[in-house]
């Protein structure tokens, strides 16, 4: 953030003139963020993959939100069951009242999809919400104090660090039970080292700005200093972090789902789970596996679009061409 300098206040022993350290202090800590987020939106309307991601997560959120309405059977009906042989299953087309077709269990595949949509958004953004408020309070603690706090919290996220992200989410699951809500803590703590490591290294580089320095020229406090000036500017890395991880969040639900810990019952409307029973039909019913996994692979996708465009716009590299 840069700062204005004010003029002198008067001549220096030297013939020069001098700046009011406490005007531009005050001048500093007078400007707020909002410059910095107007020109990130600008330059997010101007970038095309940014429109592309931005479009494809919004399709998602509104399908899982409007999957009551879009969907032609209720989440866990089985309409056609009475159309299901062991070695028949309708496929794509061939039943005008399905049109993707049926599952093994006779549930109409549209409407699993479109269910699985809703599923999918509540266990990443629960996920990833409980990740970034527990790695905010580590790095904030971290950047804030320093010293031994630092460096015993540091330490501890390197340890879990140390374990791949999906082996952690998985022993906590399994540790857990093989419910939902198990998933949704076993993502969320995965997540912790990574949003805990960029808070707290933002918060280092913001600390040796001028902005900092005025307000410590000013006489303010290391709390205040902190959460109204270091953290809103420590805050940028951490938000696209998110939208990122939003995108591994719902691939780490559907992995998880897939090796049965998601919990539920077979016919459950959930995209891993159908990955997962899909995997016995491939020979007669290779749609059942195509269906969701595009489903998933679009919606990483489209987050992952967003959540790089989003770095751009905030990179100040990019944003001083």
């Amino acid at each position: 953030m840069s700062i204005s300098l004010p003029p002198a206040q008067g001549p220096s022993a030297a013939g020069g003139e001098v700046v009011d350290t406490v005007a531009v202090a005050r001048a500093g800590l007078k400007e707020g963020p909002g410059g910095f987020w107007r020109d990130v939106f600008r330059r997010l309307r101007r970038n095309p993959t940014a429109w592309i991601g931005a479009a494809i997560v919004l399709a998602f959120v509104l399908v899982s939100i409007l999957a009551p309405l879009l969907a032609p059977y209720p989440e866990t009906a089985l309409p056609g069951a009475r159309n299901i042989t062991p070695t028949y299953i309708p496929g794509p087309g061939e039943l005008p009242e399905f049109p993707l077709g049926l599952d093994r269990f006779g549930g109409d595949v549209l409407s699993k999809l479109i269910w699985g949509a809703r599923a999918s958004l509540l266990v990443g953004v629960i996920s990833t919400a409980l990740g970034l408020v527990g790695g905010m309070l580590l790095g904030l603690v971290a950047g804030t104090f320093g010293g031994w706090v630092d460096t015993v919290i540091m330490r501890v996220v390197d340890i879990i660090l140390s374990v791949p992200n999906l082996l952690l989410a998985v022993s906590i699951a399994a540790i857990l039970g093989q419910t939902p809500f198990a998933v949704m803590i076993a993502i969320g703590a995965s997540q912790v080292p990574i949003f805990a490591r960029l808070l707290r290294a933002s918060m280092l580089q913001q600390r040796s700005s001028d902005y900092v320095l005025s307000a410590q020229t000013l006489g303010l406090g290391r709390g205040r200093i902190t959460m109204s000036h270091v953290l809103p500017n420590a805050i940028g890395p951490v938000i696209v972090q998110g939208t990122l991880t939003l995108a591994t969040a719902v691939i780490d639900a559907a992995a998880l789902s897939f090796l049965g810990l998601g919990g539920g019952r077979p016919e459950t409307a959930e995209w891993g789970r159908m990955l997962t029973y899909a995997q016995n039909e491939l020979a007669i019913a290779p749609w059942l596996a195509f269906l969701p996994g595009i489903c998933i692979a679009v919606t990483a996708l489209g987050f992952t679009l967003f959540g790089e465009a989003l770095r751009e716009a905030m990179d100040p590299r990019t944003r001083a061409r």
